[in-house]
């Protein structure tokens, strides 16, 4: 060792700047291009767009005027056009629905309690007909089904459906509970049409047999106005009094009769005179004779 190096007690002591240069770090020269893993914060850097400038706010807008804006002004596609025209053209037809409803009740809007009662009876009574008559329907196909012998008991039904067109058609006499409605025309107003209507409503009510001062009506029965006063039925001359003999349930053919505007008050108002009888036995003998047809034949033939 030389002896102008000097030991560590000889050497000066650093003063307080120099202290703090030698605890810093040194500067570290720049560099030239690193690799990819030091581009690549400089490029996403670069490819930072400027910072915008601040937007100005936007007005706010209340719930109602939200509404407005986006129904107005109306932007519709060809699927919600065609969906609106769909659900209009369903509007009117509804609405022509109701006003024809509307239309056919206002018939019964001025009838009087009491009528409008005798209206849902007669209804009423009509179901259970309807529903009686749906009943045997029923019991006659189980019979043809679980009968042992079918072939007898079709001859059997058959035989039954004879009879029962046979009354039908006025070739058998038939006998039952009913009405006698007796129409007594002292002034002479009373027209064919009107017994017509009668006849039509005793029909309707569920009549089964008919008879007019000993004509027999039946399906092709027509009525006429001849010369001389009287009513014609079928061609055959009758005059009043025309007393009916009608075969059927008298609950529900009298109440037909005498609905509000019906057959009785039609009748009333010509000045003639009605009168309703119920009975548990109506005969009705009055025949019209079996018409072979000239043409017609059997397709079981």
């Amino acid at each position: 060792m030389s002896n102008q190096e000097e030991t560590p007690e000889q050497a000066p002591k650093a003063s307080p700047e120099n202290w703090l240069s030698k605890k810093l770090p040194e500067e570290v020269p720049a560099e030239g291009p690193k690799t990819s893993e030091t581009e690549a914060p400089q490029t996403s850097k670069a490819s930072e767009p400027p910072e915008s400038e601040p937007e100005q706010a936007e007005p706010t807008l209340s719930g109602r005027q939200r509404l407005v804006n986006g129904l107005w002004p109306p932007r519709l596609s060809r699927a919600q056009f065609i969906v609106a025209l769909l659900l209009f053209g369903l509007g009117f037809g509804l609405a022509v629905q109701v006003a024809s409803n509307s239309d056919g009740d206002g018939a019964l809007r001025g009838a009087r309690q009491e009528d409008l009662v005798r209206i849902l009876d007669e209804l009423d009574d009509r179901t259970q007909r309807l529903e009686e008559e749906k009943q045997g329907l029923e019991d006659q196909r189980t019979e043809l089904e679980n009968s042992s012998d079918q072939a007898e008991e079709a001859r059997k039904q058959t035989v039954e459906k004879e009879k029962q067109l046979g009354i039908l058609a006025g070739t058998v006499a038939a006998q039952g509970p009913g009405i006698t409605l007796t129409i007594d025309d002292t002034e002479g107003t009373v027209e064919a049409d009107m017994l017509l209507d009668a006849i039509q409503e005793l029909r309707a009510a569920g009549s089964e047999a008919i008879q007019v001062n000993g004509v027999r009506v039946v399906a092709s029965t027509y009525l006429t106005d001849p010369s001389g006063g009287g009513v014609s039925v079928d061609g055959n001359k009758i005059s009043a009094p025309y007393r009916f003999k009608v075969i059927g349930k008298p609950q529900d053919l009298e109440p037909a009769l005498n609905i509000p505007g019906g057959v009785v008050q039609t009748l009333e108002k010509e000045q003639a005179t009605v009168t309703v009888e119920r009975s548990d036995k109506i005969i009705v003998d009055a025949l019209r004779p079996a018409k072979q047809p000239d043409y017609a034949r059997s397709s079981s033939q």
